[in-house]
């Protein structure tokens, strides 16, 4: 069976959402970096639906990037995510933001996916990318600065800089020797919509009720309180 995906990615400014069935992407839409998620995923998510020509209610899988990422971006997405699953009664997948980076930049033995995490860090994660798409994590998300970030991994053979935070620090991974850095990808929501399709052939759906963010560090309003 090839389920019918509706993916959904909030985690950054501009955001995107994509239908596909089984591993092919039938409609993408890229969102809008000025825009709130909030004033546009309803509307992104029902272009998607006309241009595929695919009502509602034949979606079989939900899918959203579940973090780290814009906070805001993250609740939005989730939320609607949740709403749309719970009422028609499907399975969901969530797929952590860096391992859909990690994806979109190909094949790696070493991946660095890079977010921006706002004051001028990011969140950052080592992965391992197969040639048929098999995401590996090699540690664990972490929310660092650029500097910490390369005495981190700055050591490494091999390594492959990827995601939207790789591009905001080029000057500075270009440092390093034989440091290779991805373009950002367009439309992370394809990415996205290929893992969940991962998550369905290995029986790893969950509830509605199951979806959380991963937000890495606190919130700038819980870092106030403390």
């Amino acid at each position: 069976m090839n389920p019918t995906i509706l993916s959904v990615e909030t985690a950054t400014l501009a955001g995107s959402v994509a239908l596909s069935r089984g591993e092919k992407i039938v409609a993408i839409l890229a969102g809008d970096s000025g825009i709130s998620h909030s004033n546009t995923l309803l509307k992104d998510l029902d272009r998607v639906l006309h241009e595929a020509q695919v009502d509602l209610s034949e979606i079989d899988l939900f899918a959203v990037a579940t973090g780290p990422g814009s906070f805001t971006g993250l609740r939005i997405g989730i939320a609607t995510v949740k709403g749309l699953a719970v009422t028609l009664d499907r399975p969901c997948a969530g797929v952590q933001t860096l391992h859909a980076v990690a994806l979109s930049a190909g094949e790696s033995d070493r991946s660095v996916a890079l977010l921006p995490a706002g004051r001028g860090e990011v969140f950052a994660q080592l992965l391992s990318v197969t040639s048929n798409g098999l995401v590996t994590e090699l540690d664990k998300a972490t929310h660092i600065s650029p500097q910490r970030l390369l005495a981190k991994y700055g050591s490494l053979e091999n390594v492959l800089w990827c995601g939207e935070g790789a591009v905001v620090n080029k000057a500075l991974l270009e440092q390093q020797p034989k440091s290779r850095i991805a373009p950002p990808a367009p439309n992370l929501a394809t990415h996205v919509a290929s893992l969940a399709f991962t998550s369905f052939r290995e029986n790893q759906l969950v509830h509605p009720d199951a979806l959380q963010a991963v937000y890495v560090r606190p919130s700038d309003a819980e870092l106030k309180v403390q």
